[in-house]
């Protein structure tokens, strides 16, 4: 036995030894090796890369126009109803701070006293060393506010769909998405390798002539939706997509990102505001970084599902664990919410009192409900762009959302209300909007 392991080694490395012999052979002259070396520069330099190319043209287009770059703009505080940008105190409607909570003292303190007791890194991934009580505290409090079995924390709410996505599904699978879906989820759908379709915005009979032609192809099937698109400022009709994904054995997910905090009575979400037993949705995804205050993201439903990703999903298995002053924000603005409903009324109040006055100054407002979110929709990038310059001057802060992020046809301003705002805020608001149209 032990002469024949020897000879087949020698056979092994004799083969390896022609094989490397006919690499050499083959190998390109010194000339010909040069020849190979020369890689045009668009492939090897940055400034020649399509993207680079794209913003330098953007920018230089911005400046033949006498604008200013509407982006990363320097907040020099907590951004809320106001910000102080350059120095000046604005108007503020480019946060998604909606109930006020960033900022609020008791939220800071809870952040303070969680630095002070778990400093500030957990310095480990929560699968080996960086658990801390707070997570699952944090957890907890989720899955009891969607009235499920369990929930999970990430550190990023972009990871948070691309790790579910891409590890929940595979080739043989299928993700049918609304058109308008968030890019976390398109990404999290390249990744798992799963087969993707749209379906035209909001309209369940275009999901389910999908559904109808494509489901018997597939083995699992989840459909993608929002709770609120933060772009339009409007609401998928829930419980029909809950009746086709029942009927056609398709699990459903909804992103939560601008609903939850938002939507309901006391802001508890889509599952409030339709008034839905929370299980038939199988997958509730959202992120804390809007009505709570912190930052991440979460999926929460049955304990199935959440195991599989604590212990699986590579985006929580391989990644440092949440910082204790990041949960103890959001576990603080969950107990918050319970407490002061009024929040989110006077959220409601403001929403609905900017959409009607927009509409009475014959403002193009979409298809918002007038539920946090509320465009103005512009047409051309280039007046979106010029508006935003216009109102900032006047001390009014909103972002241009601008083509590619939209059609160049739907280029708009897309106000995020707070529940901090006045009336008297937003009448100057759309007054001054209107002057700059006129």
């Amino acid at each position: 036995m032990t002469a024949k392991r020897s000879d087949l080694k020698q056979q092994l490395l004799e083969q390896a030894r022609r094989r490397s012999t006919s690499r050499t052979s083959n190998a390109p002259s010194s000339e010909q090796g040069a020849e190979q070396r020369s890689v045009p520069e668009r492939f090897t330099r940055f400034d020649a890369q399509p993207g680079y190319q794209q913003i330098a043209m953007m920018r230089q287009a911005a400046e033949q126009l006498g604008l200013i770059d509407p982006f990363f703009k320097v907040h020099e505080g907590t951004a809320g109803a106001t910000s102080v940008i350059n120095g000046q105190t604005c108007i503020n409607f480019a946060s998604y701070n909606y109930l006020g909570f960033s900022g609020d003292p008791r939220i800071n303190q809870a952040a303070c006293d969680a630095v002070a007791r778990y400093g500030t890194s957990v310095s480990a991934s929560r699968v080996v060393s960086g658990e801390r009580p707070i997570h699952q505290e944090l957890e907890q409090a989720l899955a009891k506010a969607y009235d499920v079995e369990d929930a999970v924390a990430f550190v990023s709410g972009h990871a948070t769909n691309v790790s579910t996505l891409g590890y929940l599904l595979g080739p043989k699978d299928l993700v049918l998405h609304d058109e308008y879906i968030h890019n976390s989820s398109l990404v999290g759908a390249q990744l798992s390798g799963a087969k993707r379709m749209s379906f035209s915005h909001n309209d369940p009979a275009a999901l389910e002539a999908l559904l109808a032609r494509h489901r018997h192809q597939f083995e699992r099937v989840l459909v993608v939706i929002e709770g609120l698109y933060s772009m339009d400022g409007d609401v998928p009709e829930l419980p029909r997509f809950i009746e086709l994904k029942q009927r056609y054995q398709a699990w459903l997910m909804v992103d939560e990102a601008h609903s939850f905090g938002v939507m309901g009575d006391t802001g508890l979400g889509l599952r409030e505001y339709f008034d839905i037993d929370s299980r038939d949705v199988d997958i509730w995804m959202g992120t804390m970084s809007k009505s709570m205050a912190g930052c991440g993201g979460y999926i929460a439903g049955s304990k199935p599902l959440v195991e599989m990703l604590r212990y699986l999903a590579p985006g929580f298995l391989y990644s440092v664990g949440m910082p204790a002053q990041v949960a103890a924000p959001s576990l603080m603005a969950l107990e918050l919410l319970q407490q002061e409903p009024e929040r989110v009324q006077r959220l409601h109040s403001i929403s609905r009192y900017f959409l009607e006055q927009a509409k009475a100054r014959g403002l193009d407002t979409g298809k918002s409900i007038g539920a946090a979110v509320v465009p103005v929709i512009i047409g051309s990038s280039a007046a979106a762009a010029r508006l935003s310059h216009g109102l900032l001057a006047e001390h009014i802060n909103v972002q241009p959302i601008l083509h590619p992020a939209v059609p160049e046809k739907s280029a708009r301003l897309r106000f995020f209300l707070s529940c901090d705002h006045t009336r008297s805020q937003v009448d100057q608001t759309l007054d001054a909007l209107a002057k700059l149209l006129s």
